[in-house]
């Protein structure tokens, strides 16, 4: 055979003819970073492999992989620090307000949702997005709201949420 061809490098095959790949960041519903899988070999060649989500499990990948996992380690524990923080310094806060239009009775024209309770926190220079703001569903009366925030890894905080009527200026 001449030197130019190149030849194909053959991947270990699981135990249910399946291609076993080691994965490089988390997959949903297949496993987490550094885990040995099995997977179709379609899905390993054409999605997994490309995308850098997974590496053939060789001993130069497998070190390569292991420094990757503690550099994503400590950058997830300082995330994790961080977060904490942010979550302590959302408990002394007593309450956001947030003002919206509303009738005479105190029902919203429109609702309340989680980008406003997530600008509200902003405006107190407290970085929470619009995603961490769980609300059970739209907050379309006026009143006083205790509202969970999940903040990531697991960590969750609530904030108590006024909502008040737009005050409009008086009519001659």
């Amino acid at each position: 055979m001449p030197d130019n061809l190149k030849h194909r490098h053959q991947i270990a095959k699981g135990t249910h003819r399946g291609m076993q790949l080691v994965l490089t960041e988390d997959v949903q519903h297949l496993g987490k970073q550094g885990e040995l899988v099995e997977v179709r070999s379609g899905y390993g060649r054409n999605y997994l492999l490309p995308r850098g989500m997974a590496t053939v499990p060789t001993a130069h990948n497998l070190r390569l992989l292991e420094r990757y996992k503690q550099r994503v380690q400590q950058a997830r524990e300082s995330r994790i620090a961080d977060l904490r923080v942010l979550a302590e310094q959302i408990q002394r806060v007593p309450h956001i307000t947030i003002e919206a239009n509303a009738n005479d009775e105190g029902h919203l024209y429109g609702s309340v949702t989680g980008q406003e309770v997530s600008k509200a926190l902003k405006g107190k220079n407290l970085k929470v997005e619009s995603e961490m703001v769980k609300l059970p569903g739209p907050v379309k009366l006026c009143g006083l709201y205790e509202v969970q925030l999940a903040l990531g890894y697991e960590i969750e905080t609530t904030v108590k949420v006024m909502v008040v009527p737009l005050k409009q200026a008086e009519k001659k």
